[in-house]
């Protein structure tokens, strides 16, 4: 998700202290557009993009495999790619469910082995303060809900799974110096709800335009849990532009962190 927004803003700050940078964007347009611009401006020739869907596990797993034959070293995986509202994926879910958490999920878990051997490394996993309204069930996962506001809620939903994979990913890498952390960028002014129903943007888009940060501002929670040291303790916790805060407590649920945990690999087949 490093073509505009909140993933441009990160990749072009990680791209200024010197980094490696990987764009793993949808299209390649605006993957190729976004990596020459941070080159450009940073002086920086390690920005690559390269393409990944993630509303196709079928693609994820073709960037995991081509990323990991090219690329040595990973110590640093920022999932942040996101939609607030769609339709149905190729693989049968609902698309905000895999696009903000189910293909993350998978990539996270592809790549975890080369974020081990280079260890000490980081998942940043960009969630929201909407995981509030979120209400998972593990024996309807992917599907999604019904009613009134079910776009709405979809998205919420998908955001408690991105806190929840972040809290049992750090549980189940204790000891191995890969630490996890969500983020709450604050509500920023992107094209997250480029997807949102035609009677919903008239009201949005003001809203963004007056209220919402810019992108810079909110990849800078973003930036301080990739890079801040120190921050090893605190892994699997869920931060703000304030720091560590306690999520709502369906995100501090262990039992249904397990629970998505296992559906999740379920899904994608692992």
């Amino acid at each position: 998700g490093g073509s505009s927004g909140i993933g441009a803003a990160t990749a072009l700050e990680l791209a200024r202290c010197g980094a490696r940078v990987i764009l793993a964007t949808r299209s390649a347009r605006r993957g190729e557009a976004a990596a020459s611009r941070i080159r450009r401006e940073t002086g920086n020739n390690e920005v690559l993009f390269m393409h990944l869907d993630l509303a196709s596990l079928r693609s994820v797993r073709a960037f995991a495999s081509t990323f990991l034959r090219q690329e040595p070293h990973l110590h640093l995986l920022i999932n942040n790619a996101g939609v607030s509202a769609g339709g149905t994926t190729e693989d049968g879910f609902s698309l905000p469910f895999q696009v903000n958490h189910l293909g993350h999920f998978l990539l996270t878990q592809l790549l975890l082995e080369r974020l081990r051997s280079c260890a000490p490394s980081r998942v940043v996993i960009v969630a929201s303060s909407a995981h509030c309204a979120g209400r998972l069930r593990p024996e309807s996962l992917g599907r999604p809900p019904s009613g009134l506001f079910s776009t709405f809620q979809d998205y919420c939903d998908s955001k408690l799974a991105n806190v929840l994979h972040a809290r049992e990913l750090a549980t189940r890498e204790q000891g191995t110096q890969v630490t996890c952390y969500a983020v709450h960028p604050g509500f920023v002014n992107t094209s997250l709800f480029r997807h949102a129903p035609l009677w919903l943007k008239p009201l949005l888009l003001p809203l963004a335009w007056l209220l919402f940060l810019d992108a810079s501002e909110g990849a800078q929670v973003v930036l301080d849990c990739a890079t801040q040291e120190g921050l090893e303790p605190l892994s699997g916790r869920y931060f703000t532009d304030c720091g560590p805060r306690l999520p709502r407590p369906a995100g501090r649920d262990d039992r249904l962190a397990r629970a998505l945990w296992e559906g999740s690999e379920r899904l994608v087949g692992l």
